[in-house]
């Protein structure tokens, strides 16, 4: 209706390329991202185009996001019956995911210690990485052939099965925000056990995505941008759904089974063109987990809304 109108659209995201960055986007993000998906575009764009700017991380606390969480829930809750047919972009129970929380601080420590157990165990092999998204993730739900987390879990686990060497494994990493009560443990060894793979097939909830990606022999996703982290690095990437990163000589552009045994590695120079050209078009500095990112957030996005129309007013804005 706003574009029939002839009013512009832009998109928030939690950032295309993350820590420290936001997407803002004309029309659509992600699937709906009018971004091209050819290389030669994204090459041609960045030659005008400066690197990439070196500027301080930013800050972020689990506080924050909790206290926010709780009182943009806490209102959906209260103002339900003036409300009747709001619909959240989550599905399942508020009450439900409090209690799953509570379980999930419950066993924080022993996921810990298994996590540093298998983590220890992962030279003697090459392993791929499998990050998992929360199901909830309007991501999976609209951008990929996936109802939820656990059919993309069984369909990667079929193919390592079928075609991946015997002497590579599988590492599944749990999402850090997934606070269900599902065990992601149980039915991965479970459905490992029914492959006959339970012995290549390994399930942590913790670890340092970084330095896990970094060594990795190739990371699955469906559509997280974790898979940036494995670009950045050289990492051959394959993306299971719709992906703003998904472009010829940055992820596998092949089938899920031939990734195991002839994984295509993603090309820096074009990953660095990739990189300045969002930047350029709709990435913004900040973030919504510390009272400072935010700050900053709000004023990188009037910057890229409005630019110098409103330099002499925008510190103004910010402190409002």
């Amino acid at each position: 209706m706003a574009q029939l109108r002839k009013i512009d659209v832009h998109v928030f995201e939690e950032g295309y390329i993350r820590p420290d960055w936001l997407t803002l986007e004309p029309s659509g993000v992600n699937g709906n991202s009018s971004l091209s998906r050819d290389p030669r575009w994204y090459l041609e764009a960045a030659k005008k185009l400066p690197p990439l700017p070196d500027r301080p991380p930013i800050t972020a606390s689990f506080r924050r996001r909790a206290r926010d969480a709780y009182r943009y829930y806490s209102q959906v809750v209260l103002k339900r019956p003036f409300y009747p047919f709001y619909t959240s972009h989550r599905r399942g129970s508020l009450l439900l995911e409090g209690f799953g929380w509570l379980y999930k601080f419950a066993r924080e420590k022993a996921d810990e210690n298994h996590a540093a157990k298998i983590v220890a165990r992962l030279p003697e092999a090459p392993y791929f990485l499998f990050p998992l998204q929360l199901s909830n993730d309007y991501q999976i739900r609209e951008h990929s052939p996936f109802q939820n987390m656990a059919e993309a879990v069984d369909y990667v686990l079929y193919s390592f099965a079928r075609r991946a060497p015997q002497h590579v494994r599988l590492l599944v990493k749990e999402h850090p925000l997934d606070a269900n009560f599902l065990s992601w443990r149980r039915r991965i060894e479970a459905r490992a056990r029914r492959l006959g793979i339970a012995d290549r097939v390994m399930h942590i909830a913790g670890g340092d995505l970084s330095l896990l990606t970094e060594d990795a022999c190739g990371m699955v996703t469906v559509n997280s941008t974790s898979a940036t982290l494995a670009l950045a690095a050289g990492v051959p990437t394959m993306a299971l759904g719709k992906a703003i990163y998904d472009i010829p000589q940055l992820t596998h552009q092949g089938r899920l089974d031939d990734f195991w045994t002839r994984p295509q590695a993603p090309n820096a120079r074009l990953f660095d063109a990739f990189r300045r050209v969002l930047y350029d078009r709709c990435l913004i500095y900040g973030g919504l987990a510390s009272q400072s990112a935010t700050e900053i957030l709000v004023e990188s996005a009037v910057e890229r809304l409005a630019g110098d129309r409103v330099s002499h007013w925008a510190p103004e804005l910010i402190r409002a």
